[in-house]
């Protein structure tokens, strides 16, 4: 876990894949971050959330002050999200906006599904950062490396919008439109959370904080290049 800014409001963090922010519900006393950020700093108020598997930056709030504050800018949306994701498939487009509704929890495997009568407005806006070329050869399909802004804030929202365009996330095997088992080139959901934008409630400055890719990410680019 790395400390990308520490202030005495809030604490900006770089969050590791595989850590939860709570404790897991089939690993009780597994670590998870705010315990551990709790043992070491004290009191802190949880924000917004990454999913287990999702690296990348996070907000804390150190007070219960500036806990509302935030809390306000993310129900407001104006804090920006911006995701790195690497996708299968080679997307006709350069830009994209999804507006699939989505319902949460569905099924035993408790994923996130479109689900036009029942489902909350949701919005996702992709971007192509950059294309990869498929490689028989070594058993590899098309791929992306795209720009995820989340609008809204709902459950799984940018893997099951990307799905539900016909390119999921490589890794994700929970939401895979052919049911395919985990790749060999990353062992998780490509789903990094490259910055964070908002307001900073202590000072009042417009602030963006940035996550470097964690090195599971980066090798599985540099693999798609070979």
């Amino acid at each position: 876990m790395e400390i990308i800014h520490i202030d005495e409001h809030i604490i900006v963090i770089n969050k590791p894949a595989g850590l939860p922010v709570l404790p897991d519900g089939w690993e009780k006393d597994a670590p998870y971050l705010v315990k551990m950020l709790e043992e070491k700093y004290g009191r802190i108020f949880i924000v917004h959330r990454l999913d287990k598997t999702t690296s990348g930056v996070m907000v804390f709030a150190r007070d219960a002050e500036t806990h509302r504050a935030l809390n306000m800018q993310f129900e407001n949306h104006e804090a920006e999200k911006v995701y790195h994701a690497i996708i299968e498939g080679n997307p006709n487009w350069d830009e994209k906006v999804t507006k699939f509704p989505l319902r949460a929890d569905v099924g035993r495997k408790h994923r996130t599904a479109v689900d036009n009568k029942n489902g909350k407005p949701s919005e996702t806006r992709f971007k192509v950062i950059k294309r990869y070329q498929a490689r028989p050869e070594q058993g590899r399909n098309e791929a992306a490396l795209v720009e995820a802004k989340p609008m809204t804030g709902r459950t799984h929202q940018i893997r099951v919008h990307a799905y539900a365009l016909g390119y999921p996330l490589l890794g994700d095997t929970l939401y895979s439109v052919y049911g395919a088992s985990e790749t060999n080139l990353i062992a998780r959901p490509a789903l990094h959370a490259h910055s964070l934008t908002f307001t900073h409630p202590g000072t009042n400055e417009h602030v963006t904080f940035k996550a470097e890719r964690p090195q599971d990410f980066d090798i599985t680019l540099k693999r798609l290049d070979l």
